[in-house]
């Protein structure tokens, strides 16, 4: 399958500062080392696509760019923050918090609350965003993620792609500079996942920098600028959808795409 050549997007400058630098990042859980010297930067516009087999560590290296884990030793900037190991002295954690917005596996929507109270609920909270205005941002995007005719429904009443896609309005709502996903179709049922992949296609069209981790093989071929292949906690390969997918050089990537690729 070759890269879609429909899903034309601005092209990246890589001259420009980046969102994210990340140098020599460690985590450890307990004894486990769970990143180990990770290096990584990405350019705002970027899209980059992180795969690997689940317990690599792909999930937990985007928890530390938004501060949801603590790192014990290297450096990481975030749009300019600089947050410290072990979470010390982290003043930047808010600031990242509202400049980046993350879609998880699971909704983590508020089962009280409206589809469209869920998401003006942070704009309003955080940013003090008059409701009025709140209300017509998410009424737009919710418009824009294909759901607007289910503003007034509770998540419970909704199916699992639609709760997902309510989930990314509201991570748009803060207007991130950056968005995070955290295998965002991997909770939802085979029918339900081509939904939410269509919505963040459009994110990428628009240029929206993005860090998605995805078991989706074809989706991280046709969206990603950059592809990363992390083993054990380290990044192994890295390179364009065309060099990671069809011209790996690295065994341990050649052997997981072998595996994943046929099914």
């Amino acid at each position: 399958m070759n890269k879609d050549t429909t899903l034309s997007r601005s092209s990246v400058d890589t001259n420009a500062t980046p969102i994210v630098s990340m140098q020599k990042l460690n985590k450890h859980f307990g004894k486990l080392h769970v990143l180990k010297d990770v290096d990584l930067e990405v350019t705002p516009g970027e899209v980059v696509v992180i795969i690997g087999a689940s317990g690599s560590g792909k999930s937990t290296m985007i928890r530390c760019i938004n501060g949801l884990e603590e790192f014990q030793k290297g450096q990481l900037t975030v749009d300019g923050n600089s947050l410290s190991p072990d979470g010390k002295a982290n003043r930047a954690l808010q600031q990242i918090r509202t400049e980046v917005g993350m879609v998880f596996q699971q909704f983590n929507l508020f089962p009280h609350l409206s589809v469209l109270d869920n998401v003006t609920l942070s704009p309003m909270k955080v940013r003090n965003t008059p409701r009025a205005e709140a209300t017509q941002t998410a009424n737009r995007l919710l418009e824009r993620v294909g759901i607007a005719d289910q503003s007034d429904k509770y998540p419970t009443q909704l199916s699992g792609g639609q709760q997902q896609r309510v989930a990314l309005a509201r991570a748009l709502a803060m207007e991130p500079r950056l968005m995070l996903f955290d295998e965002p179709t991997s909770a939802l049922d085979p029918e339900m996942i081509g939904e939410v992949l269509d919505a963040m296609r459009e994110l990428a069209r628009e240029g929206m920098t993005m860090v998605i981790v995805t078991h989706e093989m074809n989706f991280a071929r046709e969206v990603a600028d950059r592809v990363i292949y992390i083993h054990k906690g380290e990044i192994v390969e890295q390179g364009t959808p065309e060099d990671v997918f069809d011209n790996p050089q690295n065994e341990r990537t050649q052997s997981f795409l072998a595996r994943v690729l046929t099914h």
